[in-house]
């Protein structure tokens, strides 16, 4: 086991990898600990949970929303909860968020921790402090920047994980070599997901690898006002397309991904797309999808990162290196409807 401590704007957030799920107990008062989770998390790891108090919430993102929270409070209330209990979150992305904002809100604000059971939960959605629900189809759309007292990385816990998800969970790493890290981009493409569902060695480093990339992007800009929103590359247009379709997670930011890099193309002249699009395939993510593109217009004059008539939108200069930009919704337009 390998504990770090990473220091935010008001709390430090203590990261367990290559640990075991039993150490949860040393780490918490199990006797003021409630675990959330999902109900095929719950069924997966029946032996780890059996022994906690446990609330479950029904799976998949669409009971992201206020009325799941609405449950697990009305729960937390019969339980006895009370401003000493922690909440942790024993899950995917979904589990994480809902967690997180529960906490945050539940009597003005309680602890929690998150144990990650999925590839993309834990190399981005466990990590940063971002919680949240959907509204509709607008993703995150009430939510608020809290961090967590600890993440414990027990990599056993992927074993039940179906290849699907760890595919979802691929398309946020390739994201990450692309934003920042053209070196792990290069070894990605040596590779394809059976390496590291096989290794769990180079599992542990790879996860850890994006698992600190993230830390440090929100550790210089925890409130999002400039670099961590470049984290949002391929998601601009993947969280519309995602909730339009409910496709996975991770198949929309791969969509989102795709478009992103021909825009790059178009406005920097962005000379890899080949590139990004032959690793997306590589790892089973869709590159392209036949979307409509009016309506997903029309989401994104909704979206958070909006400015009036602009949108902020990730590009890539190169591999390895990313940056915000300004579009207009009318120059946006017409460049998707030209793709």
């Amino acid at each position: 086991m390998v504990k770090k401590e990473y220091s935010f704007s008001s709390s430090t957030v203590a990261y367990y990898f290559d640990a075991d799920f039993s150490l949860l107990e040393k780490l918490v008062d199990k006797e003021r600990a409630i675990i959330i989770t999902d109900e095929n998390v719950a069924v997966a790891q029946k032996r780890n949970l059996k022994s906690w108090k446990l609330i479950t919430i029904a799976a998949g993102e669409v009971h992201k929303n206020q009325q799941t929270v609405n449950n697990i409070i009305e729960q937390l209330i019969e339980i006895g909860a009370d401003r000493k209990s922690i909440l942790i979150g024993v899950g995917g992305g979904v589990v994480t968020d809902i967690t997180g904002f529960v906490a945050a809100i539940y009597m003005r604000g309680i602890q929690f921790a998150f144990v990650p059971t999925t590839i993309l939960a834990m190399v981005d959605a466990a990590i940063g402090g971002k919680n949240g629900v959907d509204v509709g189809l607008y993703k995150n759309m009430i939510g608020l920047i809290r961090q967590p007292k600890l993440l414990l990385y027990d990599y056993s816990l992927l074993k039940t994980l179906p290849k699907e998800e760890w595919v979802n969970g691929f398309a946020e790493i390739i994201k990450h070599a692309c934003i920042k890290d053209a070196t792990m981009f290069a070894q990605l493409q040596q590779h394809k997901i059976n390496h590291y569902r096989k290794d769990i060695t180079a599992l542990a480093a790879l996860v850890k690898r994006n698992a600190l990339l993230k830390t440090k992007v929100v550790q210089s800009d925890e409130f999002e006002l400039g670099d961590r929103k470049l984290l949002n590359f391929g998601h601009t247009v993947g969280h519309a397309i995602e909730n339009l379709y409910s496709i996975p997670h991770g198949h929309a930011v791969s969509i989102g991904i795709g478009v992103a890099c021909q825009l790059s193309s178009a406005i920097f002249g962005f000379k890899d797309t080949d590139s990004v699009t032959a690793l997306l395939k590589q790892y089973g993510l869709p590159p392209a999808f036949d979307f409509d593109k009016k309506e997903t217009i029309r989401i994104l004059k909704s979206d958070k990162k909006k400015d009036n008539t602009n949108i902020s939108f990730i590009l890539l200069n190169r591999i390895g290196k990313a940056t915000i930009h300004t579009i207009s919704f009318d120059d946006l337009e017409k460049m998707i409807e030209a793709l």
